[in-house]
């Protein structure tokens, strides 16, 4: 039985921009993304290490680090990203060494907030280089997204969940960035407002300078769980597409000038973590879960690629059941693909066929993703083992397998891959990061040269779609946005920017003719047309309320929210209660019960955030409920009675908790404060029962020595049963 092939090509309707340069890599010294230069596993070097030991032989420098990344080596250095700290102190980390000599030269710590990942997954992603700018992109797991210049400073940085709903899971999985021309580009899980509203896998494409949203991507259904694949670029049949897996279980692409869906590939019943590898219109893809027309357990597969999205059963060329390659990327090189499966067993297909040549086992965990250089395969197993295995079509042959500890009897955990650069090999650890290479040898490194290819449309292209640029704004009355409409081809090649009639949609303010728009007072959400001839497009746009502010909800209708919130549908309505209307939150009929929903800037500070809350227990479960103030939490928990002021969900890091008792179907109301003291945090919190004075002391205070003074008010809450608010002020 072959794959079913859905989706015909189609060009989104929505805010969508296009590249003006595309950047291809000459053979060189760097090592810039995760996966190599060509997003292949494949280095050009010669003359490599085949041998080492951690006591020194070949061990040209290793200093402190911890961490499951892949290190990139840019500018003569090597960046990491990790995590750092013990207890109260622990910290998200990206770090920046010497790559002659392993000499720290800066070090950037933030924290973790507003997620469920444990500590020793923090630091999961892999960071992104851009050789032309020299910068460095990093996605932590409390949805960072931040773009540092080479010497640590950050020129720009988003905060996914704040502004778009990025959804995080426990499990540790989280996205890495992906450079191409002038988008830096990321993905997860979100729900955020209006069309966006619906929890999808989308990708959201930034202008790398700027940090500027571009367009949002939305080539997938429903999702079956996070994941963490990486896409990757390739120019087929004249298009440039970003194809990758998603958490729908499929193989999407599109067009990565617009973000527009071009195709998609079937493949698994869950969420897809390995990245695809690509040859011509060839494209691998593997998973380890359930197949999509089977119940057998995973499949490495080919299948042919297209730039126009008219993908049929035929496009399959081959495919191996039962392998179960669910975590690291495959390698490509010279006819030959090499992947690595769960158990981490090393299998050798011939790239044309699917014929399995040869089998090599690297240990018993299968999750660091292999890289191929100089006829070897440098490949990293999860119980601390490092291995270099020469390989051909016939078969493997060990060079050398290093374990690494922690401690004697305990091994360092390795989730990250080799990266090969400057004649070097560089890797992470639990315990360290490694370089590798052959003492005596001058080092020099060798800076990537950048082939700009222009992409833009010739100049007697026919336009085919009109963009807004950005795609979504966010701003309070007192701002004023400033948008742009382009031109794109089918291919979505830039034409040019046109002089477009803008109208407003849903949304009340003052609109100039040149895209320029001043809303008015309050809270609203809605969008901004741009329209050219027969074409016409939409950007986002959410107006938050200037600080102070106060909802009571009686303007809001039953069944809605207000419209400015992320990540509200679904989860929050306005009821009729008692003769007020109020903000409800009931049990979901789907996922999880806790939710947090945001409710302004997320470069907000130094303000107060009060409400009143109202839990219940039907039975014998009761709801929480809770205010967010600066990535600080107040919480009011039902079931085990008492007060918890957490900034981090699973570790508790800075929390404090103690005993209150507290009624069901009884208003309350509830106060958090944050003081800052230099570099300390002082998070105060307050609850009594509303219509009662107001106490004199604050019920519970708290301190974080790596203090938080910034980010959007909020309200979070456990519902297994219903729960209210009302009142919701803040100054």
């Amino acid at each position: 039985m072959r794959h079913s092939i859905s989706s015909p090509a189609s060009l989104l309707k929505t805010a969508v921009c296009v590249l003006l340069f595309t950047g291809s890599f000459a053979e060189a010294g760097d090592w810039p993304d995760w996966r190599g230069p060509h997003r292949t596993g494949v280095s050009s070097e010669t003359g490599l290490v085949e041998s080492w030991s951690p006591e020194g032989d070949n061990l040209i420098w290793r200093s402190d680090f911890q961490g499951r990344s892949t290190p990139v080596v840019l500018n003569g250095r090597v960046y990491a990203m990790g995590r750092t700290g013990k207890d109260i102190t622990e910290q998200e980390r990206v770090a920046c060494f010497d790559a002659g000599t392993g000499k720290l030269l800066w070090d950037h710590t933030f924290n973790v907030f507003g997620t469920t990942i444990p500590f020793n997954r923090v630091g999961w992603s892999h960071l992104a280089g851009d050789p032309e700018t020299g910068n460095i992109y990093a996605f932590g797991v409390q949805g960072l997204f931040i773009c540092f210049n080479k010497d640590g400073k950050i020129l720009w940085q988003r905060s996914l969940t704040e502004e778009y709903g990025r959804i995080s899971g426990y499990g540790g999985r989280n996205q890495t960035p992906l450079i191409d021309g002038d988008l830096a580009i990321i993905s997860c899980l979100s729900s955020s407002w209006g069309a966006q509203a619906p929890g999808r896998h989308r990708y959201f494409a930034f202008d790398k300078r700027t940090g500027e949203l571009v367009w949002v991507g939305l080539p997938g259904g429903r999702p079956f769980d996070t994941n963490y694949s990486t896409p990757v670029v390739a120019e087929i049949e004249g298009r440039r597409l970003l194809i990758g897996g998603n958490s729908d279980g499929g193989v999407h692409a599109m067009n990565i000038g617009t973000g527009a869906k071009v195709w998609t590939f079937k493949l698994s019943k869950r969420g897809l973590n390995t990245n695809v590898v690509i040859d011509g219109n060839r494209i691998y893809a593997a998973h380890s879960e359930e197949n999509w027309d089977s119940v057998a357990m995973g499949r490495v597969v080919c299948f042919s690629g297209n730039g126009t999205g008219d993908i049929t059963e035929s496009n399959e060329l081959w495919r191996v059941d039962g392998l179960t390659v669910g975590y690291t990327a495959p390698i490509l090189h010279d006819g030959l693909l090499y992947v690595v499966d769960n158990s981490a067993n090393l299998y050798c297909l011939d790239a044309e066929s699917g014929e399995r040549l040869w089998e090599y086992s690297l240990g018993t965990v299968g999750k660091g993703s292999p890289v191929w250089a100089d006829g070897k395969i440098y490949a990293t197993e999860v119980n601390g083992r490092v291995h270099i295995v020469q390989v051909s079509r016939e078969g493997a042959k060990k060079l050398d397998s290093d374990l690494l500890h922690r401690t004697d009897d305990v091994h360092a955990e390795i989730y990250g891959s080799p990266a090969v650069g400057y004649g070097r090999v560089y890797f992470t650890t639990e315990e360290g990061i490694y370089c590798l290479g052959k003492k005596g040898v001058p080092f020099k490194p060798t800076p990537s040269d950048i082939v700009k290819v222009d992409t833009r449309a010739p100049a007697d292209a026919t336009p085919a779609a009109v963009m807004v640029v950005p795609a979504e704004a966010r701003l309070t009355p007192a701002g004023k946005a400033s948008f742009s409409a382009r031109l794109v081809d089918d291919r979505g090649r830039f034409i040019k920017e046109v002089p477009a009639r803008w109208t407003l949609d849903g949304i009340t303010g003052t609109l100039e003719g040149n895209g320029s728009y001043k809303p008015d007072a309050g809270g609203q959400a809605g969008r901004i047309k741009a329209s050219y001839g027969s074409l016409s497009a939409t950007a986002r746009v959410r107006v938050i309320q200037d600080i102070p502010w106060e909802e009571s909800f009686e303007t809001i209708d039953v069944g809605k929210h207000p419209a400015h919130w992320v990540s509200a549908t679904g989860k929050f309505a306005v009821v009729d209660k008692d003769g007020n209307r109020v903000l409800k939150k009931s049990p979901a009929t789907r996922g999880l019960d806790r939710h947090a929903t945001y409710l302004g800037d997320p470069a907000s500070g130094g303000y107060t955030i009060q409400a009143d809350v109202m839990g219940t227990r039907p039975k014998r479960q009761m709801s929480d409920v809770g205010l967010i103030n600066s990535h600080y939490m107040l919480i009011l928990y039902g079931n085990h009675q008492r007060i918890q002021v957490v900034s981090w969900l699973s570790d508790l890091r800075m929390a404090k908790h103690i005993s209150y008792k507290w009624e069901p179907d009884t208003w309350y109301t509830m106060k958090l404060k944050i003081d800052s003291e230099g570099d300390k945090a002082i998070v105060k919190g307050k609850v009594w029962k509303k219509g009662e004075a107001e106490p004199d002391t604050w019920t519970i205070t708290a301190e974080d020595p790596h203090g938080m003074d910034q980010g959007t008010p909020g309200i979070i809450a456990n519902s297994p049963a219903d729960l209210y608010y009302d009142n919701i002020k803040v100054w």
